[in-house]
């Protein structure tokens, strides 16, 4: 139950974790955030995507810029901007295009009806419609899409490039730990505790494109089951 989609930006800042105060991005879109692009578009509990490959249309720039930050999260209490402004140095991608391959996999809970939610992916895809607005790593670049057209990869990626040790996607791991999040569930999802897991991978770039392995989701599923 495969879809695809195109997503391009002016801007994209996929973060990597071990910087732990400035922003550096990876060289390119992130499997983790390739998810996140296509659970804007369409998400539903009953199914989740599994990325099988993206395609490096425009592999953009790296450009460096001043932002305006703020040092903790909004909560119940006001929050006074000019007392938790901080000024931090990004560096980010621009001009940036992809092309992200998916199977679409429907859940345990859910009864075997795969078409009709590849038929909305779709309908949404064409008519621009979306949950919220898909971005690229941070909220701030919004992420432009559009069917696949199987356009060119970017001539510039010929042959093979390491990227190295890449942040695959995080598990989300049940527990007495007091991070909140929701798990899908039979009917509706449901709030429960524990603690983010992430897993890496090494990631490398043939003639454009990026082979996600599958083995990877199995590790995912067994740690998000608590048998790690």
């Amino acid at each position: 139950m495969g879809v695809a989609i195109k997503v391009f930006g002016f801007y994209a800042c996929f973060s990597r974790p071990e910087f732990k105060v400035e922003r550096v991005s990876y060289l390119m879109v992130t499997p983790s955030a390739a998810r996140g692009i296509l659970e804007a578009v369409f998400w539903k509990p009953e199914f989740r995507y599994e990325i099988r490959e993206i395609r490096v249309l425009k592999f953009g720039t790296q450009t460096s810029f001043l932002r305006n930050e703020i040092g903790k999260r909004q909560g119940a209490s006001p929050l006074v901007v000019e007392e938790e402004r901080q000024q931090r140095t990004s560096l980010v991608l621009k001009d940036v295009a992809y092309e992200i391959h998916a199977d679409l996999l429907l859940r345990a809970h859910t009864p075997a009806e795969p078409g009709k939610y590849l038929d909305q992916f779709r309908r949404r895809v064409d008519k621009g419609q979306c949950h919220h607005t898909p971005c690229m790593g941070t909220r701030e670049f919004a992420a432009y899409f559009e069917e696949a057209d199987n356009a060119p990869v970017d001539q510039k990626l010929g042959g093979e490039l390491d990227l190295g040790q890449m942040l695959f996607d995080i598990a989300y791991v049940e527990g007495p730990e007091n991070d909140e999040f929701l798990r899908p569930a039979s009917g509706r999802a449901r709030l429960v505790h524990g603690h983010a897991d992430p897993l890496f991978f090494h990631a490398v770039v043939r003639n454009g494109v990026l082979k996600v392995p599958r083995e990877k989701y199995a590790e995912l599923y067994h740690r998000e089951a608590g048998r790690a």
